[in-house]
C-alpha cells in the first residue's frame, strides 16, 4: 500500500486510535487479513468469524511487525477502532484509488472472470506495472484488499468483480471506480439465487453504468443479454466477439493436438496470429475480451497477440494440466464449476484426447436452484455426445443426475458409473487408468474434488512430475 499514517489512516475510515503512542507511525507495508501475511510496517485487518477472532491475533501480529491493528475494539495493541471493519476497509481502498489516479480495470461475467483477468494481467504487465486480483478474491473484502496492494509505481489495477445478487456490483464499483468494464457473460452461475438469467444481466450491469463519460465498455459481442448491456452506459463501447461485428474478434479459430487454441486476432489497429498455452476453445473469448482491453490501452495487435501466446494460468485448479511419468495426463479444473464452464471443460478434454481413452470425474455444480435436473442431465447428455470415454458421476443427488443423462443419451452401461466420494473414484481411477488416458476433474468447490486430482498425480508419481 502507500505509505499512510496511522492517524490519516483513522480519518479516512472514522476511527479512534488505542494504545498508539505516536499516530504519525507509518504504514508502509500490505494491508491484510491472514495473521500469516503479516510483515513489517503492515496493517492487520481483524475480523470476527464464524470460528476465528481476528482480534485474538493481535499481540501476535504486531511482534511480528504490524504497524497497528484495524479492528471493531480495543485490543491491547496499536489499534484503529472502527464500527465495521469490512465498510472501513472499503473507505481506505476509495482513499488510497483515488490517491493513486491508476488506470482501473473492472471485470464480471458468468463464467470466466478469473481467467480473462489473469490473461489481462499479463498483456498489460508488458506496458506498465500492474495489480491484479490475486485468485478469486473478487468480494467485499477480496476487493479492496486487492486496490490497497497498488503502489506509487502502480499504472494498471485490474479487478474482479463478483455478484451474488443485485447492488453487490454496484457496491464494488463505488469503492473502486472503474475506467474500462468488461463484462464477459451471463450464464447459468448462482441462477438459483438470482431467479434468473435477466437477473443476473441486471447485477452484472451494474458495471457498465458505473462508467464515466469517458471511460470504456467492453462487452461481448456474441452473447445477447452482454450485447443488450450497451444502452445502460454513457461511456465508449468496445465489442469483442467472434461476430462480424466485433471490434476485436478471432478468425480461423482451431485447437491443436493438444487442445490448445489458435486463431488470427483482429483488432482496429492491426491483426496478429496467437497459439496460446491454455487449453480450450473456450478460451478464445477470454483471449479476445483481454486483448480489446489492451488495445484500449494502447497495445498494438502485435504486442497483444505475443502476450497472449505465451501467457500461462496464474490461479492454481483451473485447467491445470499435468502429465505423470506413465503418460497419464491429469486435467484438474476442481476449482469451482457452472453450466457453462463444465461443458467448456468437457470439449476441452474431448479436445486434448483425441486418440486416447478419456475420463471425466464431475461432481455436483452449486447454486443451480430449479435449474439444478435439468442442467446436470444435460452435462452427462454432452459427455457422451464428445464421446468420453467414461464418466465418473461424484457424490449424491446431482451426480446421479449426470450419470443418468449419460446413460439416457447414449444407453451408456460401464460407461458412465456413480460413486459416493472422491475417495471412491480415487480408489476406481487408480485400479482402471492406463498409460495415456486423460482425467479431468471437476465440480463446484464445495465438493472438493481437487483431492482426486492430487491423489492421481502422487499415485504416478515415481519419478519427477512434469507440469505443462
Amino acid at each position: 500500500m502507500i505509505a499512510l499514517s496511522l492517524a490519516e489512516i483513522a480519518e479516512v475510515v472514522g476511527g479512534q486510535t488505542y494504545d498508539i503512542p505516536d499516530p504519525s507511525v507509518m504504514v508502509t507495508g500490505p494491508v491484510v487479513r491472514d495473521s500469516r501475511e503479516v510483515e513489517p510496517g503492515a496493517l492487520f485487518a481483524a475480523f470476527v468469524g464464524e470460528r476465528v477472532d481476528g482480534h485474538d491475533f493481535a499481540p501476535q501480529v504486531v511482534a511480528a511487525g504490524a504497524a497497528a491493528v484495524l479492528g471493531s475494539r480495543p485490543c491491547g495493541v496499536p489499534a484503529i477502532v472502527v464500527d465495521d471493519v469490512q465498510a472501513a476497509l472499503g473507505a481506505l481502498a476509495r482513499h488510497v484509488v483515488r490517491k493513486l489516479g491508476t488506470t482501473l480495470v473492472a471485470l464480471t461475467g458468468s463464467a470466466g472472470k478469473t481467467s480473462t483477468k489473469d490473461l489481462i494481467a499479463q498483456v498489460l504487465r508488458r506496458k506498465a506495472p500492474t495489480v491484479f486480483t490475486p485468485g478469486s478474491l473478487n468480494n467485499e473484502i477480496g476487493l479492496p484488499l486487492t486496490a490497497l496492494s497498488a503502489t506509487e509505481e502502480t499504472r494498471f489495477l485490474v479487478l474482479e468483480m463478483g455478484a451474488r445478487g443485485i447492488g453487490h456490483i454496484r457496491y464494488l464499483t463505488e469503492l473502486t471506480p472503474p475506467k474500462i468494464g468488461l463484462v464477459l457473460n451471463v450464464g447459468s452461475a448462482h441462477i438459483g439465487e438470482f431467479g434468473g438469467r435477466e437477473q443476473i444481466a441486471q447485477a452484472k450491469g451494474e458495471l457498465v453504468e458505473a462508467l464515466p463519460e469517458d471511460g470504456t465498455a467492453v462487452l461481448n459481442a456474441d452473447d445477447p443479454f452482454v450485447r443488450a448491456m450497451a444502452s445502460r452506459t454513457k461511456a465508449k463501447v468496445l465489442f469483442f466477439g467472434e461476430s462480424d461485428e466485433a471490434d476485436v474478434r478471432a478468425e480461423n479459430v482451431r485447437l491443436t493436438d493438444t487442445g490448445q487454441p489458435s486463431f488470427t486476432l483482429h483488432t482496429p489497429s492491426g491483426c496478429s496470429d496467437v497459439t496460446m498455452r491454455l487449453y480450450g476453445e473456450h478460451h478464445v473469448s477470454n483471449a479476445l475480451a483481454a486483448a480489446a482491453v489492451a488495445h484500449e490501452l494502447g497495445m498494438s495487435a502485435e504486442e497483444i497477440a505475443t502476450a497472449l501466446s505465451e501467457a500461462g494460468s496464474l490461479s492454481r485448479w483451473r485447467m491445470e494440466v499435468t502429465e505423470r511419468p506413465d503418460g497419464v495426463t491429469v486435467v484438474n479444473d476442481a476449482y469451482n464449476a457452472n453450466p457453462e464452464s463444465m461443458k467448456a471443460a468437457l470439449r476441452a478434454l474431448a479436445a486434448m484426447g483425441k486418440g486416447r481413452r478419456t475420463w471425466a470425474v464431475l461432481g455436483k455444480m452449486a447454486e443451480l436452484g430449479d435449474e439444478a435436473l435439468a442442467e446436470h442431465d444435460a452435462v452427462g447428455r454432452l459427455a457422451v455426445r464428445l464421446n468420453v470415454s467414461k464418466l465418473v458421476a461424484v457424490g449424491g443427488r446431482e451426480a446421479a443426475w449426470l450419470q443418468l443423462g449419460a446413460y439416457n443419451e447414449g444407453s451408456w452401461g460401464e460407461e458412465s458409473v456413480h460413486v459416493s466420494d472422491a475417495q471412491a473414484a480415487v480408489d476406481l481411477l487408480r485400479s482402471e487408468l492406463r498409460p495415456g488416458d486423460v482425467v479431468l476433474v471437476k465440480a463446484s468447490r464445495s465438493v472438493g474434488l481437487e483431492s482426486v486430482a492430487q491423489a492421481l498425480l502422487e499415485t504416478g508419481a515415481e519419478g519427477e512430475v512434469a507440469a505443462r
